[in-house]
């Protein structure tokens, strides 16, 4: 299982919200290239960078940064936010990201995804947020009456390999991943499965390496790299890797 060190851009820093709450932010990193150089430096395989000001705007407004981060780093760098038409996605992959993730217009507009999956295959991530295991939509600032299973098991059929699923009410909190909604979602597809929403300890990665479903490739981390409660490191060694 693979860890990806995560890198929340807003307003140029690296930060992280609490339960996708655009009010409950913190700051870690006045420039997040410099959160980019680390995890990178303490052996991250791959980095997990989210434009928050893009997926608001629905369109990217960090662009610089990714350039900065993919241009620091050795390790390949997965960028979203705000990925609604092919000249962003494009942007993002020009900027030197090895994969773009779409969240919102991979639901809302279908033709978008096909020509995104068509154009850009595996490099292509569909990031499906939940709340209370319903999809949440523009940043975590829309609800809906969409089950996140089903969401998936029909994205699935449409093309797509490989799925971020966040659970919004624990991510952040570093109370645990939601397992039981993780294995939900990842019992809906045979595509590989991110998770993302909160590990807060070493015993967090063992368990979803443990008892997470077979497809559940990797784990998104945050708030707990930022806050030492493990190094990158020992989180590789947890994950099995």
């Amino acid at each position: 299982m693979i860890l990806y060190p995560a890198i929340d851009i807003r307003g140029g820093q690296a930060v992280r919200l609490l339960q996708g709450d655009y009010k409950r932010e913190t700051t870690y990193d006045a420039d997040p290239v410099d959160a980019a150089a680390r995890w990178a430096g303490e052996g991250a395989e791959f980095l997990h960078v989210v434009d928050l000001d893009g997926a608001k705007a629905g369109e990217p407004w960090n662009l610089d940064a990714v350039r900065r981060i993919a241009t620091a780093v050795e390790c390949p760098v997965q960028v979203g936010g705000g990925l609604r038409d092919p000249e962003s996605v494009a942007a993002v992959l020009d900027a030197g990201a090895e994969r773009v993730v779409i969240g919102t217009a991979a639901l809302r507009d279908p033709d978008f995804l096909a020509d995104a999956l068509k154009r850009h295959g595996e490099r292509v991530v569909v990031s499906v947020d939940a709340r209370n295991g319903k999809v949440s939509l523009s940043g975590w600032t829309e609800s809906s009456d969409v089950d996140v299973a089903d969401a998936v098991a029909d994205l699935s059929r449409r093309g797509v390999a490989r799925f971020l699923c966040t659970a919004i009410e624990v991510d952040g909190t570093m109370e645990g991943p939601s397992l039981d909604e993780l294995n939900r979602i990842a019992a809906a597809t045979d595509a590989q499965v991110i998770a993302s929403g909160g590990v807060g300890t070493l015993d967090d990665l063992a368990r979803l390496t443990r008892i997470g479903a077979p497809n559940i490739e990797g784990a998104v981390v945050g708030r707990a790299l930022y806050e030492h409660r493990f190094t990158v490191g020992e989180a590789i060694e947890a994950l099995g890797r």
